[in-house]
């Protein structure tokens, strides 16, 4: 994941002028649901979409804007994401400061599709515990990462769940059934964690990953975490970042060294050789769930990889 520049005003009034063209290709009256029914639904990524699809499997038509691997910080909707926004019956964001920071692509989508704030898109943080960034002149920054607890996953399926229940009255039964099963799936993981966890040696429990992004997950499972770069959307592996890390480190009896799979690994690979702190060699997930077929494919799936990766890394 990489700074991207604020969109240039040219694309965003393309942007307005797709939108305009939908709209008027929309009768007025018209309902939005799909000819067979289900109701036409957008996530802003594939963690929040995988959740999404858990509660609503077949009674709803998904749409996900960014797609896999891609930085939800930033991002550049294409004129099919501004279609599926304009036509949606419900939309779901992150919040917490993650599409609606940076360049606010979010928030440009959604004003551009004529879409309204709690009537039509629904952040599925709602009633999370946020944290705060702690980098310098960062503090009064959310750190958006909350689905890293499985708590907090659990919230946006409630969330969810709420809002589908109300947009589609008539499978209310149906997505309420879906959410028990998942809410048990994830609560029965969430419990083996905490498990796994208690057993690791107090002097061994220090999670060093290249991005700041598991402060949620550091304290569901009281885990203390470091890390070279406070987010995504700044300066990354810079000189003065891995002096600072390295210097921490030496004082530390931490086994092992983590890197995310949407960043670059050369970073950490510095500081691995200078600290004799071997990386582990499966990396984890933060921003994006894995490609379908892979570890890590749903939001359930790369929690439990996380989760068993970055216990038995810090077993050793």
């Amino acid at each position: 994941m990489k700074r991207l520049k604020n969109s240039a005003i040219i694309w965003w009034t393309l942007v307005a002028l797709v939108t305009v063209l939908v709209g008027c290709g929309t009768k007025q009256g018209d309902s939005n649901s799909q000819p067979d029914g289900r109701i036409k639904v957008v996530a802003t990524n594939s963690i929040i979409a995988d959740i999404v699809q858990n509660i609503g499997k077949d009674r709803i038509a998904l749409h996900s804007i960014v797609p896999v691997g891609q930085d939800p910080h930033e991002y550049e909707p294409l004129a099919e994401d501004v279609r599926q926004t304009e036509r949606a019956d419900v939309i779901f964001y992150n919040g917490i400061n993650l599409e609606t920071g940076g360049n606010a692509w979010f928030t440009k989508l959604v004003k551009n599709a004529h879409q309204k704030k709690n009537r039509d898109y629904f952040a599925v943080s709602d009633g999370v515990d946020v944290i705060y960034l702690q980098g310098q002149g960062d503090e009064d920054q959310q750190d958006p990462h909350a689905w890293l607890d499985l708590q907090n996953g659990m919230i946006y399926a409630k969330n969810i769940e709420k809002r589908l229940a109300q947009k589609d009255p008539a499978n209310r039964e149906f997505y309420h059934k879906n959410l028990t099963k998942y809410l048990a799936k994830l609560t029965k993981l969430d419990k083996q964690a905490q498990a796994k966890f208690t057993e690791i040696p107090a002097e061994k429990k220090l999670l060093v990953t290249s991005e700041g992004a598991f402060k949620y997950f550091s304290r569901a499972y009281d885990l203390p975490s470091t890390y070279l770069w406070e987010i995504n959307t700044e300066e990354e592996g810079t000189p003065d970042q891995s002096i600072r890390l390295i210097r921490k480190l030496r004082k530390t009896k931490t086994p092992t060294l983590f890197v995310e799979s949407s960043v670059d690994d050369r970073p950490m690979k510095t500081v691995a050789q200078d600290t004799r702190i071997p990386v582990a060699k499966s990396k984890l997930f933060t921003d994006s769930i894995a490609n379908q077929g892979e570890h890590g494919d749903s939001y359930y799936s790369m929690m439990k990889w996380n989760l068993d990766k970055i216990a038995a890394g810090l077993a050793k």
